[in-house]
């Protein structure tokens, strides 16, 4: 008999290995394996990880078989796999309807399985009995499926159960989205079985996406219908939220060392090598110990004090979950499970670190336990035994523990034989990972994204060969068929269907940039998809054509950055009519194209030629689900042949906007024109531009500007009203008969209105009256600079200011580089009542209920001297009319618009609307017939078919859009109610990104905030709930969503330490920073905002984010191709670098020159000058805290240095919630809830900049606790009264040296 060699002998100890530990567990009839003698249940995970055990030998065998007796070994090891990997497909096939279900719900209920039966391959357990959302699980399994399958073995048999492995596919898909329990079963750390978001589930989604497309699950006998196709964006959105969330793995866990599976074998779903590196480094500094490494810190499973915390509870003996104070106890005592040094060291194998395989090895043989039979097997964990848990307590990782949990451990034994036989080269890394995941890290060549740029018809394209651009028309592309991406949705609902098993296919709506970069190939015809931002059936975004210039740059770059697809991007674009501007090309597409001419843009490689010659180079993808099986659809040939490109507008605007038809069928089916062509976009200031009666041209002068008059916002802070008056008064002198004042909050902020914008109470449907005349010169800058100063500490009185005592509020923000003086505003009459208002949030500190008391009064005020226990309190709502914050519409009421419009008839309105030509009088005119009867009333303005105000409105809607008159196009659109094209998904990319979301200024209930996904329907009605009766507001609102949800694909640093996006404020601070800079008041700046394009919009809040300096300028544009109408609006643009660099080195050196009194007149152009940069500097703090606390910004390493307040103190008081030091012993200190519970606090205090104030307290506290300044803090710390405390040693030092 032929000798052995000792491959052969060591292959022989592995195969008994394997008889003893882990085919021991296996149920002979289904295959599966159960993890314990003592239960049936068979874990899908544990049966992977078992199976890719038995997978390696078997190759292992099978390369180096020395007898015949070696091969059958090979061969009955290989079925033994394929039979086991069945037996999880069954048993997840006879779920069906579950995966089915859960496409539309994503319901824990409707969720597959994490265990079944090993005997019956059935569920043993209820649906609500387990944690049984486990993405990762299944995602394991499609990931080892495709392994296994690109190795050579067929697994999957028939084309039923190809169309549910492709279901699967769908199930996970969403996984950057979906909170599972993860890879522990128990989801939040506490077990109360409360879903996260988890990092690996999420990282193993994306690596079995990967790995399973255009996967032939028939190998080589396979054919077009047994292809697995999934949408790249999908894989991309997975990775963006991936690299966005590690190393922390979910909200309860800042680190888990699972994530190891996820960062390397098997998954490899990291790419970044970055990334991948901090996250190691990140698991082997804190979880890593003696006997293996902790799964995360605080984890009580199995630990001695785990079993009496749970003995000695009252209420519920037999619970599985944990206290929230209890997790403290913890910490330190962790069990470690040897597993994880499994994990390091295949890492060290598959990066060829020699060094740390040994070193791993070694470990994990002194960790291995041997069973009565000799057999060296790996534990589950060791545990500090109970009679050393305080000795480790005192000393971390100085006791000798014990092994503990399941001995042998199924998935730690299988990966156990994994490694050995990599080490031991049985089996080579490119055997254990055909598809070649391990090489993710590796440097891709430089990508060229090609362009074709096509025109919709000749005379486009005459348009563009007069710019001596040279391209086909659409038609031209022939034989290439150019369809918009919603055709591609429409295709795409048909993967995955089977009427047998009752599955409906993909129900995705959307589809992005790397799926329409794509050729596609149906019945030997090849299509092309325009990306979808260029889709006019979609919201008026799509019709600013600088928004279309924009989103194609950020496109480009995110090919650049995402695309990993054989042959190279193919971008399609349409130059359609509405790019046309003044008989020409609108400038920014012009330019876009003009640069992809010279093969670059943005410093991305651009290859633009005719479609027809980019075929060869490009990734063409077969649509083979629709050959196969639906190759006769005549549903899909009728969308193909009523969706192909001969128009880039949908019906409605052919029919109302351009007046034409392409057939006497869209006629009939589509309204058509009743307003009067547009001649105007604004009435002149003088004459008339229709003949109409006396009484007609009365009642239009009294309508015009209803919309404009119903805006209304104040972004001040202000004074209090009580101080603001009287200084006012002993000034100016004023009367208080004649003027108003504003209404102010307690911190000085005035009165908001139910929409979350501020509103200035001024007489309905009138404009504020001229403001007096202004002071003298000096005399305006002392007290504008005093205002400053005020209101940059949040003073509530500044009566001890001495000589500035008499100085006057003014309403006024000074922009950069200008002299423009401030406008004075007039005193109100309404002060006595204002001021009993003011009083009426006075009550004691009994009242509130609260240590401490919240923002006392300030002992230099003489309001103090009476109580001095007495302080104020921010009202939690009011909505009556003597609150402080009160529900106030800034639009009008209905009541009040039909008061102020009395008289007016409705049939002389319309007749007057017939004759009509001018853009605003009409808005003027529909906007009132709409809140006088609604929009279902009809008008009678078209004696032959009905036409309503709805009618009527969407006219306007397409009309305003044409002219580019976006005030008028968001003020029909919101009183439409119309939503903006995958809102909902937008709102998910920021919550995926553990970004809470808020609607409406504060404070609740009034500001909603949106904690996690929600459909598009409930989203849009919260958003116009939030925003009250301002519709342009909540237009806005979805813009701005829109927008940041851009910005955080795009641009993720400009969001580092926000953890809730408030876009009530973010809308506020955009309109004080474009009061700024206009040099105007809160209403004009607002209205100026409205008006703003969606690439305006766009580009102020990149400024806003990014804290860049910005310009506005005036520019009038023609209103529309072909038009002579002017439209005049603001542009931003940024400040340029050499002025702003100018401005602050001119500060520094006036900052350090000798500062004159400002009490006294200045004598040289010098004081002027200084006092100037001296109002600027202030104003600049306040600036910037209001933009931080809109942005809900904080410093790096802000909530980690309030865990650390926290350990030292009782308790820290922030307004009216209390941080007690009980939050240390649940969550750790970079935990992402402790982040969230602080920010919850924080977004109490309504106003932005005393909430930043607030931050920098505490910033400043921590620094006192981090060089134990103090010994330690014996009572609450009271935020709100150490704020006002250095408001009232500043307020002393002013006016001690007269400042």
């Amino acid at each position: 008999m032929r000798s052995r060699r000792n491959s052969g002998v060591r292959l022989d100890y592995f195969h008994s290995l394997l008889e003893r530990t882990i085919f021991k567990n296996q149920n002979p009839v289904t295959g599966l394996y159960f993890s314990n003698t003592e239960s049936n249940d068979a874990w899908v995970r544990d049966n992977v990880y078992a199976i890719m055990a038995v997978w390696a030998l078997s190759m292992s065998y099978r390369k180096q078989a020395d007898l015949d007796e070696d091969r059958a070994k090979a061969y009955n090891l290989e079925q033994d796999v394929v039979r086991s990997m069945r037996a999880l497909l069954t048993s997840m096939i006879k779920q069906v309807a579950k995966v089915e279900k859960f496409k539309h719900t994503q319901s824990l209920e409707d969720s597959l399985h994490a265990k079944y039966s090993s005997v019956t391959g059935h569920t043993c357990v209820g649906d609500k009995e387990w944690g049984h959302l486990q993405v990762d699980a299944t995602s394991l399994y499609l990931l080892m499926l495709s392994q296994m399958t690109a190795s050579g073995l067929q697994i999957v048999f028939t084309l039923d159960e190809v169309d549910f492995i492709q279901n699967l596919v769908f199930y996970i898909e969403n996984a950057y989205r979906i909170p599972d329990y993860g890879i522990w079963e128990r989801g939040d750390k506490t077990n109360h079985g409360q879903p996260e978001l988890n990092a690996s589930s999420i990282g193993m989604a994306k690596a079995a996406m990967e790995a399973v497309n255009e996967l032939d699950l028939f190998c080589a006998r396979g054919g077009a219908a047994s292809v697995i196709h999934i949408k790249s964006d999908k894989v991309a959105q997975c990775q963006a939220i991936l690299h966005s969330m590690l190393p922390r793995e979910s909200s309860s866990k800042e680190i888990d060392a699972g994530l190891l599976s996820v960062i390397g074998f098997p998954a490899f779903a990291v790419d970044d090598e970055n990334i991948l590196n901090y996250t190691r480094d990140t698991i082997v500094s804190k979880l890593q110990g003696q006997y293996g490494c902790k799964r995360f810190l605080r984890d009580g499973y199995k630990t001695v004090k785990e079993h009496e915390q749970v003995t000695i509870h009252e209420k519920d003996p037999a619970r599985m979950y944990y206290e929230p104070a209890e997790l403290k106890i913890f910490e330190n005592i962790e069990c470690e499970w040897p597993l994880f040094y499994v994990y390091l060291m295949l890492d060290g194998i598959f990066t060829g670190n020699k060094e740390k395989t040994s070193e791993y090895f070694d470990a994990i043989d002194e960790l291995m336990v041997y069973l009565p039979d000799g057999s060296k097997v790996m534990p589950e964990l060791y545990y500090v035994p109970e009679e050393k848990v305080e000795l480790e307590y005192r000393s971390p990782s100085s006791q000798v523990r014990k092994a503990g949990g399941r001995i042998p451990h199924l998935w730690s034994q299988a990966l156990y034989i994994i490694a050995m036989l990599l080490k031991e080269n049985h089996v080579t890394t490119g055997e254990l990972d055909p598809l070649n995941r391990r090489q993710v890290t590796e440097a891709k060549p430089d990508l060229v994204i090609q362009v074709a740029v096509l025109a919709e018809d000749t005379v486009v394209q005459e348009v563009l060969k007069s710019h001596d651009i040279f391209v086909q028309t659409v038609a031209e592309a022939s034989p290439i068929f150019i369809y918009p991406a919603r055709v591609l949705i429409h295709i795409f609902k048909h993967l995955g269907e089977n009427k047998k098993m009752k599955l409906s296919g993909n129900v995705c709506g959307e589809t992005g940039v790397l799926s329409t970069s794509m050729l596609y190939t149906l019945h030997g015809k090849i299509l092309a998809f325009v990306p979808q931002f260029l889709d006019h059936h979609q919201f008026y975004l799509a019709l600013d054509n600088d928004l279309l210039a924009d989103l194609m740059k950020n496109d480009v770059a995110f090919l650049r950055n995402n695309w990993k697809e054989l042959g190279r991007p193919t971008v399609t674009i349409t130059v359609t009519h509405g790019m046309i501007e003044n008989e020409s090309i609108q400038k920014s597409i012009l330019s876009n194209i003009r640069k992809f001419q010279t093969g670059y843009i943005n410093g991305v490689q651009i290859h633009m030629d005719k479609i027809g010659n980019l075929i060869s180079t490009s990734c063409i993808k077969r649509l083979t689900f629709l050959e196969s099986e639906h190759a006769s659809d005549a549903s899909l040939a009728q969308a193909l042949a009523k969706h192909c490109i001969h128009s880039s507008y949908d019906p409605v605007w052919q029919a109302l906007v351009l007046g034409q038809s392409s057939s006497q069928n869209l006629k009939s089916n589509y309204p058509q024109p009743s307003l009067p062509a547009v001649v105007a976009l604004d009435t002149p200031e003088s004459g008339t531009s229709t003949p109409q009666s006396a009484s007609s041209h009365d009642s239009s002068r009294r309508l015009h500007g209803i919309i404009s008059r119903t805006r209304s916002i104040d972004i001040e802070s202000g004074l209090p009203t009580q101080t603001r008056q009287r200084l006012q008064a002993s000034a100016l002198g004023a009367s208080s008969a004649d003027s108003s004042v504003m209404q102010s909050s307690p911190m000085g902020r005035p009165t908001t209105g139910s929409r979350g914008i501020p509103s200035i109470p001024i007489e309905i449907g009138r404009r504020p009256s001229a403001a007096p005349p202004p002071a003298p010169p000096v005399t305006r800058r002392l007290l504008n600079r005093q205002r400053r100063l005020s209101r940059d500490i949040f003073a509530e009185d500044v009566s001890a200011f001495g000589e500035l005592k008499d100085s006057v509020h003014t309403k006024f923000s000074t922009p950069k580089h200008t002299n423009h003086l401030p406008t004075v505003t007039g005193l109100g009459s309404s002060f006595e009542r204002t001021l009993q208002k003011a009083r009426s949030f006075c009550v004691g500190q009994a009242d509130s209920g609260l240590p401490g008391g919240l923002f006392p009064l300030s002992p230099l005020s003489p309001s103090s001297t009476g109580s001095s226990d007495r302080h104020f309190v921010l009202p939690e709502e009011s909505t009556d009319s003597t609150g402080m914050i009160r529900k106030v519409a800034s639009w009008m009421d209905t009541t009040e618009l039909m008061d102020l419009y009395a008289g007016q008839e409705d049939e002389e309105l319309v007749s007057q609307l017939r004759a009509c030509t001018t853009l605003s009088e009409q808005a003027d005119i529909v906007h009132y017939l709409f809140e006088k009867n609604g929009l279902d009333w009809n008008t009678h303005i078209n004696k032959e078919s009905e036409v309503t105000v709805r009618n009527l409105m969407t006219e306007l809607y397409y009309k305003s859009a044409k002219h580019r008159t976006w005030s008028l196009v968001r003020h029909a659109a919101g009183i439409l109610q119309k939503r903006v094209e995958h809102l909902a998904q937008s709102v998910t990319d920021l919550l995926v990104r553990q970004k809470q979301v808020s609607v409406g200024l504060p404070p609740e209930p009034r500001e909603r905030i949106i904690l996690a996904p929600l459909p598009p329907n409930e989203l849009e009605e919260l958003i116009y709930e939030s925003c009250g009766e301002d519709r342009s507001g909540a237009v806005l609102t979805q813009e701005l969503i829109i927008y940041l949800s851009l910005f955080i694909r795009t641009e993720p640093h400009l969001f580092t330490q926000m953890f809730r996006l408030r876009v009530g404020l973010i809308m506020q601070v955009m309109t004080s920073e474009l009061a700024r800079a206009m040099n105007c008041d809160a209403d004009d700046a607002y209205e100026q905002l409205v008006t703003l394009s969606p690439c305006e919009l766009k580009e102020l809040l990149h400024h806003i984010l990014s804290g860049r300096e910005f310009g506005v300028t005036i520019t009038s544009t023609k209103s529309s191709h072909g038009s002579t109408l002017m439209n005049r609006r603001p542009t931003i643009i940024c400040a340029p670098k050499e002025e702003v660099s100018a401005g602050l080195t001119l500060k520094r050196q006036l900052t350090r020159s000798r500062r004159k009194s400002l009490t006294r007149q200045p004598t040289t152009i010098q004081d002027l000058v200084e006092q100037e940069v001296t109002e600027d500097r202030v104003g600049l703090w306040l600036r910037r805290r209001r933009v931080d606390g809109s942005l809900n910004r904080a410093p790096a390493d802000f909530y980690a240095k309030v865990w650390k307040i926290l350990e030292v103190c009782p308790g820290i008081q922030i307004a009216r919630r209390f941080l007690s030091q009980s939050m240390t012993r649940e969550m750790t200190s970079n935990e992402f809830k402790f982040a969230l519970e602080v920010e919850n606090a924080l977004n109490t205090v309504p106003e932005p900049e005393y909430r930043q104030l607030m931050v920098e307290t505490l910033m400043v506290i921590a620094c006192v606790v981090e060089n134990a300044w103090i010994p330690g803090f014996g009572q609450v710390i009271d935020v709100a009264q150490l704020v006002n405390a250095a408001n009232n040693l500043f307020l002393g030092d002013q006016a001690a040296y007269e400042g």
